[in-house]
């Protein structure tokens, strides 16, 4: 039983306050509702500033009231479309909000649902290429089991990409990213198709760097070796952190379902979709592309319903957070915000730039990235491992790795700028930029030594 003292007690001189809020095993009794929030909110004391956390690409900030109503949603299942309709058509409305985003030639045929972010979005987009791609080989009279299906991605891939070849027994074969613009090499793409082939993954923002692959060059590769083979090569955009962005800052740009051979695309309403981590989404340009049996209906809910997502029950409440930021800013909401993001990493990318230090390869003007890397001919003694840990020191958690493979000698860093990061916290990191800059140049005791690449804080 709970010592009915202890609701009187002051919080500190309590029992709970004497002893390690880290379990190896349940206690034995309860803790009063107010003191257990207190102590485990203290144990996250140390994790630092979310805000100031430049390493990851989700979202750290929504409005109060979508909060409020986020919380209120958390016990409606996501997959429980029958109990929950007004739920589930508010996921319907942003499928047709991102097909019209992403220019689907005809709505009414496009699929799409919300997913556990794009991880569990790029494993769908790749199911239905196998799936589709195997119904056709089958068709044609290829052996299937002749060799491994294999798929086409830059070696600047997430690594749900490589989960998923292994998952589902595909074979990665890594475009590299040694064109000068890291990002893939569309030059050598088609040394890597064959008749196993089930798509390319073209990269719309990628993580190491934020740039683009050439997706507009990769469907005209698709489409010319589209005319003169059986085998139809297709490909999925892994969007999750260009395709909420490009379509308000730049839609003059031809990336999505205006190109004829992107069958499926995949973002992350928690990146620049602006909503707490925790949803994603992805759509095929038309029914053609998502195979009949990867859709599965459910009758034990309270109807019949389809589902094609891999997980299952999930709590509605960053949908809803999706749509109240679609309903709530509109599309000028979203342009104006990411347009003043992108300012703000224009303007860190040109104060890192003007040290003299750094070979600026992000300068923010597509995604709101600033990566960077220390000039060859800089006579400096520190690294970006000890830039990290000055940065640290202010509260700024900056990530510094190695590129992937064939890059993987040079050490860059990175700042993520999201819808949080205004101006006025832009300017408050360039003077801590610059300060730690300074303070390492007079440093007499380092604590990394030029040593081998490796990573320093979080990519994402």
């Amino acid at each position: 039983m709970m010592n009915t003292n202890e609701l009187a007690t002051p919080l500190f001189g309590t029992e709970a306050s004497a002893e390690d809020v880290v379990m190896k095993k349940m206690h034995k009794s309860p803790v009063e509702a107010k003191i257990a929030y207190r102590l485990i909110k203290d144990q996250l004391i140390d994790e630092g500033n979310a805000r100031q956390n430049l390493a990851t690409f989700c979202q750290t900030y929504m409005d109060p009231e979508v909060t409020q109503l986020m919380a209120e949603t958390m016990e409606k299942n996501a997959i429980d479309k029958s109990e929950y309709p007004q739920t589930a058509e508010l996921e319907t409305s942003c499928v047709n909000v991102l097909a019209d985003l992403w220019n689907a030639p005809d709505q009414e045929r496009v699929m799409g649902t919300s997913t556990v972010g794009s991880s569990e979005a790029c494993m769908l987009g790749g199911m239905a290429m196998k799936f589709r791609w195997r119904n056709q080989a089958i068709k044609r009279g290829l052996d299937i089991n002749a060799q491994k299906p294999n798929l086409i991605i830059s070696s600047g891939f997430q690594v749900c990409w490589e989960k998923f070849c292994v998952y589902w027994d595909i074979e990665m074969r890594e475009v590299p990213m040694d064109n000068g613009e890291l990002s893939m090499n569309v030059d050598k793409v088609m040394d890597y198709v064959d008749d196993y082939t089930i798509g390319i993954v073209g990269i719309w923002g990628i993580t190491y760097t934020g740039k683009f692959d050439d997706i507009q060059a990769l469907n005209d590769l698709a489409e010319e070796y589209n005319q003169t083979h059986e085998h139809e090569l297709v490909i999925h955009v892994d969007g999750a952190s260009g395709a909420m962005f490009t379509p308000f800052v730049n839609p003059e740009l031809a990336w999505d379902f205006r190109l004829k051979n992107v069958i499926s695309i995949n973002t992350s309403g928690h990146k620049y979709g602006l909503v707490y981590p925790g949803v994603g989404w992805i759509l095929w340009r038309d029914k053609e592309y998502l195979p009949e049996e990867l859709v599965f209906d459910v009758s034990y809910l309270g109807g019949h319903m389809p589902t094609m997502a891999i997980n299952f029950s999930r709590s509605a409440s960053q949908i809803i957070g999706q749509y109240y930021n679609f309903y709530r800013y509109g599309f000028d909401g979203y342009k104006e915000i990411h347009t003043r993001t992108k300012e703000a990493a224009v303007s860190i990318a040109k104060a890192v730039e003007e040290t003299g230090l750094f070979d600026v390869y992000n300068d923010g003007s597509n995604l709101p990235i600033v990566c960077y890397t220390l000039k060859e001919e800089t006579d400096v003694e520190w690294t970006l491992y000890d830039l990290a840990d000055r940065l640290q020191m202010k509260g700024w958690q900056v990530p510094a790795y190695p590129l992937p493979d064939d890059l993987d000698n040079q050490v860059i860093q990175r700042f993520v700028c999201r819808a949080d990061l205004g101006q006025n916290m832009a300017q408050a990191l360039i003077r801590d930029f610059n300060q730690c800059v300074e303070d390492l140049n007079n440093a007499r005791i380092l604590y990394h030594e030029k040593e081998s690449a490796h990573v320093q804080g979080f990519t994402h």
